[in-house]
């Protein structure tokens, strides 16, 4: 890890002890080249997962009762001292050697811009599968959030474009439509995604879907009332 990094990595996690050392291990190895550092987030976890983060080569905090996935997300950024940042899910899913590809695509662009994965080859069980297909197109149609698959973990914008975004629970299900609505533009890119190899998940398909569509209408009123002046110098 780098005392001035360019990217900082970060992990939302609950109870996935068993990822945790294989997952920094291919970080760190895909990131060689790039300062970065990596900022775990254990959301309350009730396994073995704070034990096994203070043993790693890497910066975490704790909350000290679940708060769920987008308040980790918001206390890692928060942390974070990347120019960069990429959040990944702590599960193993995401492959970190798409990291540098990303973060070349993105500082290609230039300004401010999201990075998102698309998981082109997705591992999943096949309600899952189906639901996130369901979720995405009633996004897609009502947000116009610039993504075929705005679910995937893997993600990569500069921490000041998050900051200029409002912060709520479970705004990471709608992160692309927050950028544009902060002026930001989208780019879609093609990432690897595996099977779970370790643990269990930690989310239902069924209580998602349920607030994935109250939150829906709730962002589509933010971006109705998202205004970008354009500043003239006197």
């Amino acid at each position: 890890m780098s005392a001035v990094p360019l990217i900082s990595v970060v992990i939302p996690v609950r109870n996935e002890a068993p990822n945790i050392a294989p997952l920094i291990a291919e970080i760190t190895l895909a990131l060689s080249e790039i300062p970065h550092e990596i900022v775990y987030v254990d959301d309350g976890s009730t396994d073995e997962t704070p034990v096994i983060l203070a043993g790693q080569p890497v910066r975490w905090l704790r909350h000290r009762a679940s708060c769920g996935q987008s308040a980790a997300i918001m206390t890692g950024v928060a942390a974070a001292r990347g120019t960069w940042i990429a959040t990944l899910d702590g599960d193993g899913q995401n492959d970190p050697a798409d990291i540098p590809r990303m973060l070349a695509r993105g500082e290609a662009a230039g300004g401010l811009v999201m990075v998102a994965g698309h998981r082109v080859n997705r591992q999943d069980s096949w309600v899952k599968r189906r639901s996130s297909r369901l979720a995405n197109g009633i996004r897609s149609a009502l947000l116009h959030d610039a993504t075929p698959d705005t679910g995937c973990g893997l993600k990569l914008f500069p921490r000041t474009l998050f900051q200029a975004m409002p912060h709520f629970d479970h705004m990471h299900r709608f992160l692309p439509a927050l950028a544009l609505r902060a002026g930001a533009r989208v780019l879609s890119e093609p990432v690897n995604h595996r099977p779970r190899l370790r643990g269990a998940s930690n989310y239902g398909t069924l209580d998602r879907l349920a607030v994935s569509i109250f939150d829906l209408f709730g962002v589509a009123w933010l971006q109705r009332r998202g205004k970008r002046p354009e500043i003239e110098e006197p």
